[in-house]
């Protein structure tokens, strides 16, 4: 049984092609024990490869999860539409993932936090155990660390209690030494029903989440980088407590634990007939050493993202935050500043009556995306090329991990025209689905608007960051002509949606650095 948990693919799970073999070179007489050692290092497997044959042993033998629910293509696949709705069943034409343990795992090689959700005995608490096996630690270790939420749960309960004899002794609150719980130095933190934690606790739990240490009688304890996974049987307002607006917004990311599919059993019978768990039986292999979970985090940081690819987030990420009716200055047209007032949203989407409700993105949603939302997705989408082997994010990548980031992030307007369609009606409860089609109608309309060709805005930014060293004052007066006809330009198309009304403020910065360089110019 032994054998049969702890198997492990021998071919690599991603072929590439070999190097050459190295040559002898008289310079290797010369080499130290530093040599060596470095040698073995550059010997040993590369964590991509090792993270993916983690991956393999976890869909194909500790969680069962055939949900190939993130599809690669390399040509076209091939594609069924089933039953009365036309239900489409894509066969994924390059190798594909499951997101309820590829997700994790990205999590584990990126140190950041992911949200567990589903149904209870769904594999969410096992799936968390996992990640903390493969960071070395013993299972026992991992489940005495695990912190469970329940209603009596303290502050004190979470982060360690003041020694007692301290309490007594001690003249001032600084001296009163803590005993701190050992799971705060642990390089996997896992919080079980985090929704079931009380509110004043949750401030604390959002501190050491957000800042990463914990403060107890004015003791501080810093903590580790780590990877952190929370679960919850319900995330839209389940649970004993609401879980805290800034809480949630420090989770990076949200996986679903999907149904049980039953032609599964048999893999249940063999656990059950030989009082197996697969947590206690991960190959020494795939475990990561706290060097390891360091070089993979620097890794994936490393890998680039191009222009054209940054590009299109930026358009996607244009289409949200504006709002006409919300303000009366021009930056303050926002859904942040109708939110922050308080405004009636009804009252204010009945009044921002002057575009297509039905098909600009913006009037999907409630809000826009913050800096961290756009951090977080852009760190798993290099950290999705990096487990894919890949040389750069492609489109793919960052298509693929951005339902999962902004899942709890951008918030759906139910009441839009577009939920209210028949066609639409699964995406009402499939957030999912909904993200990825939002993604794809803003890439569709990058490709029309033929962005990558003509972008006259990106060149004038462009200009300006190549410096203002020796452009003299002709130069800059003619700069600034050239912005003032491009914002007139846009003026006479009539209707402001949200990528314009991100150009038209670019624009204006712009003017504002030469306005004020100009200046410097003829005082000087």
């Amino acid at each position: 049984m032994l054998k049969l948990f702890q198997r492990l693919s021998a071919a690599p799970t991603n072929p590439k092609p070999t190097h050459a073999p190295r040559h002898f070179d008289v310079a290797d007489l010369y080499r130290g024990p530093a040599d060596v050692v470095a040698d073995t290092e550059a010997q040993a497997l590369p964590l991509d490869e090792k993270l993916r044959q983690a991956y393999f042993w976890i869909v194909n033998t500790a969680i069962i999860s055939p949900h190939y629910d993130i599809e690669y293509l390399d040509g076209p696949p091939q594609e069924y539409l089933l039953g009365d709705r036309k239900a489409r069943l894509t066969l994924p034409s390059a190798q594909s993932y499951s997101s309820f343990v590829l997700l994790p795992l990205l999590t584990f090689a990126t140190q950041r936090k992911c949200l567990f959700i589903g149904g209870p005995g769904r594999g969410k608490t096992a799936s968390a155990v996992l990640m903390g096996v493969l960071a070395g630690y013993p299972v026992r270790e991992v489940r005495r660390g695990m912190q469970r939420g329940q209603p009596q749960m303290t502050v004190a309960d979470l982060l360690g209690q003041p020694l007692p004899s301290d309490l007594i002794n001690a003249d001032s609150i600084a001296k009163v030494r803590v005993a701190w719980r050992s799971w705060l130095a642990m390089r996997v933190k896992i919080i079980d029903e985090y929704n079931r934690i009380p509110t004043r606790t949750q401030s604390a739990l959002l501190t050491l989440m957000g800042d990463n240490y914990a403060e107890q009688f004015d003791q501080i304890y810093e903590c580790p980088p780590a990877a952190w996974y929370l679960t919850a049987n319900d995330d839209q307002g389940g649970g004993t407590y609401q879980v805290i607006e800034a809480l949630r917004d420090r989770i990076d990311v949200i996986v679903q634990a999907l149904a049980f599919n039953p032609r599964f059993l048999g893999e249940l019978l063999t656990r059950i007939e030989e009082d197996a768990r697969p947590e206690e039986f991960v190959p020494r292999e795939i475990i990561f050493n706290e060097d390891e979970m360091r070089r993979m985090g620097k890794e994936v940081r490393a890998v680039p993202m191009s222009a054209p690819v940054r590009r299109r987030l930026e358009f996607f990420a244009s289409q949200f935050e504006y709002m006409d009716v919300a303000g009366d200055q021009f930056e303050y047209k926002s859904k942040d500043t109708a939110r922050l007032a308080g405004t009636d949203w009804n009252w204010l989407t009945a009044q921002d009556d002057g575009r297509d409700r039905l098909k600009d993105l913006g009037c999907h949603t409630r809000n826009g995306l913050s800096v961290r939302n756009l951090m977080t997705l852009i760190s798993y989408a290099k950290a999705m090329a990096w487990f894919r082997g890949s040389d750069e994010v492609d489109l793919d990548d960052l298509r693929q991990v951005l339902p999962f980031v902004l899942n709890d992030k951008l918030k759906p307007d139910l009441d839009s025209p577009f939920f209210q369609a028949a066609s639409h009606t699964g995406f009402r409860s499939d957030r999912i689905g909904w993200l990825r089609h939002l993604f794809d109608a803003s890439c569709q309309e990058y490709d029309r608007l033929e962005l990558d060709a003509k972008d006259p805005v990106a060149d004038l930014a462009a200009e300006l960051q190549r410096g203002l060293e020796g452009v003299e004052e002709p130069e800059v007066r003619k700069r600034l002509a050239r912005i003032e006809r491009q914002i007139a330009q846009i003026a006479k198309g009539g209707k402001i949606y949200g990528p314009l009304h991100d150009d038209l403020l670019l624009l204006k910065s712009l003017h504002q650095r030469y306005t004020n360089y100009l200046h410097w110019l003829v005082q000087g």
